[in-house]
């Protein structure tokens, strides 16, 4: 009985093994293998390090089995390239990158950190020496840092131990002495480089020295060779976000951004209250941190300097007479904060000088906005207190009780060394009362309380400037 039994149970198992066998394999070739692909066509800078991260965090949440990248650069900044090549070196998904036309400088270094090259008939791989922004060459400790990187890079794809007769030799997956050779015209390489000479490979070239797997004219031919037949590609897609921000971190977007930050505080300090300036220069504000803080540029502690500066200007103007060292200390702040924030912090790890150029540069783009801000701001409020074309209509009554009251140019004139009463707040501007008689005036120091004691210094402009006594 038990035997009968345990044949069924044979049977059934015989029965049920092919099937199972035959659906693993039917699901496997169904299955279709995904590959995903973003582009670098731009110089390679913040904007482009936010794209990689967000397409390796993609392309690892939908399980991708590749990802392919489709380079096209004339290169761009160190810092922002070699971030790229740790994450691509770190990548537990293989990738691939086809050179459509060029892989220059930090386009090559990303290029040989991926797993498998591919390139274009016509395309080049090469020309890495670290390079100023007029184009001309960086010293040497630049240049080392750049060779170790390629070098690294380069050894980081493995070696193969040959054993030759009594010697053992050592053959580079890819050659660190050709990647070294593309950044330093010092290095020979036998039948590749000359000295003196910065290398850049060709597609043949590359292919021979084992920089490139193959030769391809488009993406299908890449897969094609790459032996990935039924696959699905994915694209990476920038949103709207990603378009805005690459848009505001913009050098020319960000100076705009600060002359309305500073034209905003400007008129606000000219004005009593708080109004739409003020409003205007907190929107702008927001507007010009917001997408530096996402790109990874500005950090917390400069948004903080800034807030500083802001709050030290705030307390100088509305509490403090006069203009000391809080007025001072929160402009320095100011221009710090804003300055930094469009500095990538990584560039300090890097070297001093090279942090330093970009500091310099980074001030000289406030510096200027800053000036034009304020002189747009001088033109605008003369015109628009001046100008006889625009008409305010009144809806309530000018009393003399409280300083409505005309006065002509002479006896302004007389008032000079006169003392009086501060009718009106002056902050710094408003009204006094000097024998009898009401006039506009312009503190010279800081803000005067309705009530005090002042002493008419100077009349410019047909304002009473005065201290307070």
């Amino acid at each position: 009985m038990y035997y009968k039994f345990l044949n069924i149970l044979l049977f059934i198992f015989l029965l049920a093994v092919p099937k199972t066998a035959n659906s693993t394999i039917n699901d496997t070739i169904s299955k279709k293998i995904v590959v995903y692909k973003f582009d670098i066509k731009k110089e390679i800078s913040e904007p482009m390090w936010r794209v990689t991260k967000e397409s390796f965090e993609e392309a690892n949440q939908m399980g991708a089995d590749y990802i392919l990248i489709h380079m096209n650069t004339y290169g761009g900044m160190v810092t922002t390239a070699d971030s790229i090549r740790t994450k691509i070196l770190n990548s537990k998904i293989p990738t691939i990158v086809f050179i459509d036309n060029n892989a220059a400088s930090a386009g090559a270094l990303i290029s040989i950190a991926c797993d498998s090259i591919y390139m274009r008939p016509g395309a080049s791989i090469g020309a890495a020496t670290v390079v100023n922004q007029s184009g001309q060459a960086v010293p040497d400790k630049y240049q080392s840092f750049m060779r170790s990187t390629m070098r690294a890079t380069a050894e980081a794809h493995g070696k193969d131990t040959l054993i030759q007769g009594r010697d053992t030799l050592i053959r580079w997956h890819r050659d660190p002495q050709i990647a070294e050779a593309m950044v330093d015209p010092s290095v020979y390489v036998k039948e590749i480089s000359d000295t003196g000479k910065v290398l850049t490979l060709t597609t043949e070239e590359a292919i021979k020295v084992g920089f490139c797997e193959g030769e391809a004219e488009n993406i299908r031919e890449v897969l094609k060779l790459a032996g990935i037949n039924n696959y699905e590609l994915k694209e990476y897609k920038p949103t709207t976000l990603d378009k805005i921000i690459h848009f505001l971190v913009n050098p020319m977007v960000s100076g705009i951004l600060i002359m309305l930050i500073m034209g905003g505080i400007y008129f606000e300090l000219q004005s009593p209250g708080i109004g739409f300036p003020l409003g205007a220069a907190v929107i702008a504000a927001i507007i010009y941190f917001a997408p530096l803080y996402l790109e990874g540029l500005a950090e917390n502690w400069e948004f903080l300097i800034f807030i500083l500066g802001i709050i030290l200007i705030i307390v100088e103007v509305f509490a403090i007479p006069g203009f000391g060292v809080a007025g001072i200390s929160g402009i320095l702040l100011v221009v710090t904060g804003l300055t930094l924030s469009m500095v990538d912090n990584i560039v300090f790890q890097l070297d001093l000088k090279l942090a330093l150029e970009a500091v310099v540069k980074s001030l000289f783009t406030v510096l200027i906005a800053i000036f034009l801000s304020l002189t747009l701001s001088l033109f605008i409020s003369k015109q628009v207190f001046s100008s006889r074309k625009l008409k305010f209509a009144l809806y309530s009554t000018q009393e003399k009780d409280q300083g409505f009251v005309g006065v002509d140019a002479k006896t302004q004139k007389q008032s000079i060394g006169k003392t009086g009463t501060a009718v009106t707040i002056l902050r710094p501007a408003g009204k006094v009362e000097i024998n009898g008689e009401m006039f506009d005036a312009l503190s010279k120091f800081g803000y005067i309380e309705k009530g005090d004691k002042i002493k008419v210094i100077s009349d410019e402009a047909g304002q009473l400037i005065v201290i307070k006594l």
